[in-house]
């Protein structure tokens, strides 16, 4: 709901789009800024306790941002309450990477975040548009204060769960204390550096999601608006959020011995409508693409969080989620902003076409880590109650951490 509500509540009330552009991006730097350290919060405190208090801060906050626009105050009041709400969202993402293996086991990790993507995906569909009719009807100030009351009830929901406190800590030193919030990023990183098969797809969607983000966000309206038009690039969004849909709700049942194969080489197809769009191909083409792209997107999406909690340390799951996550977002901006100067000095179409072609290798690259093609997801429950199973060990087993753990997705 957020991002219609507060893009037509920011405009009603300056009718500015840089006052729009500045109260976006007060949210978004704090948020990808603090990914990593929510990883270590994540990991060092109870994660249900860290996603109430997240759900709280966030709905405080987005009711200040409510009140600011009801009462139609000078919107540079929005920005602290902006870079707080992205401060909250940078500690959630992390802490919600980490609470699936919390909450199931076996055959459940998939099921969990399979299902999860379902709901993720309904909202996303029916979100905007209920923001969007509140924010017709009332105003944007009502949507954003429906909003904020969504992250109140989720806190409540949290404040209702019960998960087992953070796994004991290794001490890196004879104080009692354990060790310090920055030796634990540091044992995260050592964790994500050292493991090729998680910083290869890392490495591999930040170049995708700089190339995705840049040509279809930037370009795609650009090159509509002279093809397929407003009407058209709308539909094609929509067929695109029907195949993620569609892709959660088959993951429930679907499972892959070793998915990661099937999952990277299906990603190169999201690169299609790149493609397309470049060469200029009519509504029921690109609306057929971006189905499919939406399809194995999710589809990887669901893979990667069950790898993750497969063969992820639990008590390094946030950490590694958060670094998983922060690298592959990190380069977007670049993507954005180099994306029209590119375009400028070779054209749309060009740019387009060539960035559907590098994005499609990008996701093939991975590919050649021998290790990754050997990760399964087939765990099994002992009679003891602990997750065993088939997996390529990585760093920190010979040490004795094991396959106690849990993340979620990339892109």
């Amino acid at each position: 709901m957020s991002p219609v509500a507060l893009a037509f509540g920011v405009l009603e009330v300056t009718g500015s789009a840089a006052w729009l552009s500045a109260v976006t991006t007060t949210a978004l730097v704090p948020m990808v800024a603090m990914l990593l350290f929510g990883g270590g919060i994540a990991d060092r405190y109870r994660r249900d306790t860290v996603l109430c208090l997240a759900a709280l801060g966030a709905g405080l906050t987005q009711a200040g941002v409510a009140f600011l626009l009801l009462t139609h105050r000078h919107p540079a009041f929005l920005l602290p309450l902006s870079a707080l709400n992205g401060v909250f969202q940078g500690v959630t993402k992390p802490a919600l990477r980490g609470i699936v293996s919390n909450l199931s086991a076996g055959r459940g990790l998939q099921q969990a975040s399979s299902l999860l993507a379902t709901v993720r995906n309904a909202t996303r569909i029916t979100g905007p548009a209920t923001a969007g009719l509140l924010t017709a009807s009332v105003g944007g100030g009502w949507a954003i204060a429906a909003d904020a009351a969504s992250f109140l009830l989720a806190a409540a929901f949290f404040a209702r769960m019960s998960l087992p406190g953070p796994p004991a800590r290794t001490k890196s030193s004879p104080t009692k204390s354990g060790p310090t919030m920055l030796g634990e990023l540091r044992e995260g990183w050592g964790y994500f550096g050292s493991t090729p098969w998680i910083w290869t797809v890392t490495s591999a969607f930040a170049v995708f999601n700089a190339v995705n983000m840049g040509v279809w966000q930037i370009l795609g309206p650009v090159i509509a608006s002279d093809t397929i038009g407003a009407e058209g690039w709308g539909l094609v969004l929509s067929a695109r959020g029907a195949g993620a849909l569609l892709a959660s709700l088959i993951m429930v049942k679907l499972t892959v011995r070793r998915p990661m194969v099937p999952a990277l080489s299906s990603m190169a197809l999201a690169a299609v409508p790149l493609i397309l769009l470049g060469a200029g191909a009519n509504v029921s083409w690109l609306t057929a693409a971006a189905f499919a792209a939406g399809v194995v997107s999710e589809f990887f999406t669901v893979v990667w969080e069950t790898v993750h909690n497969t063969h992820v340390p639990e008590r390094l799951l946030s950490r590694v989620g958060a670094q998983d996550e922060f690298w592959s977002f990190l380069p977007i901006p670049l993507g954005q902003l180099s994306t029209p100067v590119l375009a400028a000095a070779f054209g749309t179409a060009t740019v387009a076409v060539t960035g559907g072609g590098v994005a499609a290798v990008a996701m093939l690259v991975p590919l050649l880590v021998p290790t990754l093609r050997r990760l399964e997801i087939n765990i099994e429950i002992n009679m003891d109650g602990d997750r065993t199973g088939h997996h390529v060990p990585s760093p920190g087993d010979a040490a004795g951490e094991g396959r106690d753990k849990d993340h979620s997705g990339t892109g």
